[in-house]
Order: C-alpha cells, then sequence, then structure tokens
C-alpha cells in the first residue's frame, strides 16, 4: 500500500515540534496525575484525559515521518521531559504554587513520579511504535494500527508508570489505591483514545495528506 510522507527537507523541523509537544504533554500528565478525582464511584486522576494526545502524535509520526524518526523524538524527548516534569512538579505540588524555593529541597515523591512517568513513556512509547508500524503495513483499515497500538501501548505505559511511581508510596492514599487507580485510568484513556483519538488519527492524518499534496515541495512516497 503506497503512503503518502512528508518532504524529507521539512522533517528536521517537525522532529522539533513533535519533540516540544511530546515534553508539554508528558509535564502536564504528570503535574495532573497528583491531582485525583472520583469517576463513577472510581478512584482516577486527571491525568488518565491528557496522555492519550502522545499517542495520536506518535501514531501520525509514524505515518508521516516514519519509524525511526518516531523514535528519535523519544530518545530527544525524554531527558527534557524527567527534567522539566520534576521541576514543575516541585513548583506545583499537590495543585498549588510552592514558591520557587521548593527547588532547594529535593521532593522524592515528586522525583518518584517523573521518574516513573519516564520509564513508562519510553517503554510505552516504543511499544507503539513497533505495534502501530507492524500493523500499518499489514492492514488496508486505516484505523487497526492506531487502535491495537493504543490498547497495547497504553497497558504498558499505566502499568509501568503507576507500579514504579506509587507502589509503596509515601502518599497514603495513592499507596492504597494505585491499583484501582490503575486499571480506572486505563479504561479511562483507552475510551477517550478509541473514541476520540482513534477518528481524530483519521481526520488529522487525512487533512495533512490533502496539505501535502498542495505542498509546492516533493513529497516522498513509500510503502
Amino acid at each position: 500500500m503506497s503512503l503518502v510522507q512528508a518532504p524529507q527537507s521539512r522533517v528536521p523541523f517537525y522532529l522539533s515540534l513533535l519533540v516540544a509537544l511530546h515534553i508539554a504533554i508528558v509535564i502536564a500528565s504528570n503535574y495532573l496525575v497528583q491531582l485525583p478525582i472520583t469517576l463513577f464511584g472510581f478512584h482516577s486522576t486527571w491525568g488518565a484525559f491528557s496522555f492519550p494526545f502522545i499517542f495520536l502524535a506518535t501514531d501520525l509520526t509514524v505515518r508521516l515521518i516514519g519509524k525511526a524518526s518516531a523514535r528519535r523524538v523519544i530518545t530527544r524527548a525524554m531527558l527534557p521531559a524527567l527534567l522539566a516534569s520534576y521541576v514543575v512538579g516541585v513548583l506545583f505540588h499537590e495543585g498549588h504554587f510552592n514558591g520557587l524555593d521548593a527547588l532547594g529541597n529535593f521532593n522524592g515523591f515528586v522525583f518518584r513520579i517523573a521518574f516513573a512517568s519516564f520509564a513508562a513513556y519510553v517503554l510505552g512509547q516504543l511499544l507503539d511504535i513497533q505495534v502501530f508500524d507492524r500493523i500499518r503495513q499489514q492492514s488496508r483499515a486505516w484505523w487497526l494500527a492506531p487502535a491495537a497500538a493504543s490498547v497495547l501501548g497504553q497497558a504498558l505505559d499505566t502499568a509501568a508508570f503507576f507500579a514504579i511511581a506509587f507502589w509503596h508510596s509515601s502518599n497514603a492514599f495513592m499507596a492504597a489505591n494505585w491499583v484501582e487507580i490503575a486499571w480506572v485510568d486505563y479504561v479511562i484513556k483507552l475510551t477517550v483514545s478509541l473514541l476520540l483519538f482513534v477518528p481524530a488519527y483519521g481526520v488529522v492524518l487525512a487533512a495533512i495528506v490533502r496539505w501535502l499534496r498542495q505542498d509546492p515541495l516533493p513529497l516522498v512516497t513509500a510503502r
């Protein structure tokens, strides 16, 4: 199946934008995961609603620029995201601004969340890239690759994040409820992804492909 991809001369620019987007989503999600909510009687966090954005961005990257470029985005984003997540998490710990002086003291709870996000991000995204790329080459159904990649990638991401961040955590609530929260978080993320982001993938991909076909620079056609 022939695939329209972005012009190679534009790839460095697109990669820079995607790295910035990944870092922003990771920072936002690490902050929001500290804010618990109750949904239909189950414990979860606001981070469940923000992180699926990153899988949408990754799948579009694989589709338009290629698997190798998508992996470069992960490599370039992971360490800045770890550092920025820690800084933002300390400054806005528990949902309010703590002042710049808070950075003077090491916050083990926030660092554990940032490190868990780092590990889960790398594992989940690399699995997502592999699954998405394999299925998109074997199936003509445009929705199958992003759907399957979301199911598997977000399962690994969620399990790794909550186990690393909150198993025997110093936060009593999260230590007692992290398994329940992880399951609810996964169900929410998967529901959001399948109902909103998989269709959004199709809409955004179609719009980008139309724009690329109108671009004066030559397109790259691959298989």
